[in-house]
């Protein structure tokens, strides 16, 4: 299901949900920043609030995440500076503006998810590797040792390892083909962990929701061994395109009304011929879970 967007017109790519006081706020990828909506019910009509966070001279904003902790926000995204790379800005309120603080990586890195628990804070983040047999972009976990440093310590915790991962074939001409997982998402139920992620490219016919799990009772995000769904039981995606709606990945999760939803981006069937990928909406899904499987439920 989309979310009830006021301006039909305009598009939700990379749709980070997040509540606080009472609000819905959706931040989203943009082209001259990162863009928000806001809204008292997600289930209701979502208002275009402009763009909250933007760098002079930057471009293309990717994938923001926003976290609350000491009572400040904290904003993580990506930007053509000039080559993609994490970044950290700041502000008092989640409608910002958000200010640049730092950047945080000096490589490719796209897709952070900031996640706070007892033992403290860590960034998850997809970045490129042309080492081993299989190169590509891949998921990482690292701790921040305050919102702006991360300890440089990155764990590797999902790799690509099916043909519906792969991005581009022959990509560089070498004869090796370039595999995708991205756009993680942390949360955790009971003894379980849960890591859903994107794999393919976007503009594919084989792009998916994916997922690993963990089970361990511990909190060092570092040191959690997951296993990825689909290498156990063969090209089972969380979510996939059907008769209406292509494109369907990126995700975050809302926990509202005591059950998830997975909130994500989407097309409608048969739209990217006209708009190369570009029609990328916002939309809504349940999900159930039964201990190391997830199930997504169109609504």
């Amino acid at each position: 299901m989309k979310l009830k967007i006021q301006d039909s017109f305009r598009t939700q790519p990379d749709p980070y949900i997040f509540e606080d006081n009472g609000n819905f706020y959706l931040y989203v990828t943009g082209k001259h920043a990162v863009e928000m909506y806001r809204a008292k019910n997600p289930f209701g009509e979502w208002d275009y609030c402009g763009g909250v966070c933007a760098v002079e001279g930057g471009t293309d904003y990717w994938a923001p995440c926003v976290i609350r902790t000491g009572g400040k926000y904290y904003m993580y995204f990506s930007y053509a500076c000039p080559e993609q790379a994490l970044c950290v800005a700041e502000a008092d309120s989640p409608e910002g503006p958000f200010v640049f603080r730092k950047k945080l990586l000096n490589v490719f890195s796209i897709d952070a998810h900031a996640v706070e628990n007892e033992t403290g804070l860590y960034l998850f983040y997809a970045k490129d590797d042309r080492n081993g047999a299989v190169i590509g972009s891949k998921i990482f976990v690292d701790r921040l040792i305050d919102p702006y440093t991360l300890a440089n310590e990155p764990v590797e915790v999902v790799t690509p390892s099916l043909d519906e991962e792969i991005f581009k074939r022959n990509r560089f001409g070498d004869g090796r083909d370039w595999y995708t997982v991205e756009g993680p998402f942390y949360f955790r139920e009971g003894a379980y962990h849960y890591l859903i992620y994107s794999g393919g490219c976007f503009e594919n016919e084989s792009y998916h929701l994916g997922y690993a799990y963990a089970k361990d009772e511990g909190s060092d995000l570092t040191k959690l061994h997951f296993k990825k769904y689909s290498d156990e039981h063969g090209f089972t995606p969380l979510l996939f395109k059907n008769e209406q709606e292509e494109g369907t990945g990126h995700n975050s999760l809302l926990h509202y009304g005591g059950r998830y939803y997975i909130v994500y981006h989407g097309r409608d069937l048969g739209s990217v011929a006209e708009a190369s990928g570009g029609m990328r909406t916002a939309r809504i899904c349940g999900l159930k879970i039964h201990d190391d499987v997830l199930e997504a439920e169109r609504m």
